[in-house]
């Protein structure tokens, strides 16, 4: 359930945990043409980091290149929390971080498994994040929507915050 963050260091944190609990977003390649691609994340948030494991065949991987500007967006599943995050990403080789990333679930993806020649380790690392967050409670949401609605020179129903944060400035 998100809560409507009143400051920024409230607003990055809630970021980052609602990160941790959704396991996908839509991930494009600023200019490439291409429409977003769901992809599995893996967020860091001591480091800023979002990690993306990948094949090296995919159309995404190679409008990434060796760097490039992508944008990624995710939603809770409970529908109360949005984010559209834009920053760089780059192909790296790290195998620590590759092993520690490791479960079933990615490697139902390659066919050779954790050897598999085509697998890519994607570092998303987002420069700014627009936020929009809604009260979680449906209910009181409706109230607040009815209330609204009823009443004269009512402009908004204060359900709902818009914010944009300055996440790794690089």
């Amino acid at each position: 359930m998100a809560s409507l963050t009143e400051n920024t260091y409230d607003g990055i944190a809630q970021l980052w945990t609602k990160l941790d609990t959704i396991s996908t977003c839509m991930l494009g390649v600023t200019g490439s043409g291409q429409h977003p691609q769901p992809m599995t994340i893996f967020p860091e948030t001591k480091t800023g980091i979002i990690w993306i494991i990948s094949s090296k065949d995919t159309d995404l991987v190679q409008a990434i290149g060796q760097g490039a500007e992508a944008a990624c967006t995710v939603q809770s599943g409970s529908g109360d929390y949005h984010a559209s995050l834009i920053g760089a990403i780059e192909q790296t080789t790290n195998a620590k971080k590759l092993d520690e990333l490791w479960s079933y679930g990615v490697a139902a993806w390659f066919e050779h498994g954790r050897d598999d020649p085509d697998i890519c380790l994607l570092k998303y690392i987002p420069r700014e994040a627009a936020v929009w967050e809604t009260e979680g409670n449906p209910a009181k949401v409706g109230l607040k929507l009815m209330r609204a609605a009823m009443q004269e020179g009512e402009d908004s129903p204060g359900v709902s915050k818009h914010h944009i944060f300055h996440l790794n400035d690089t």
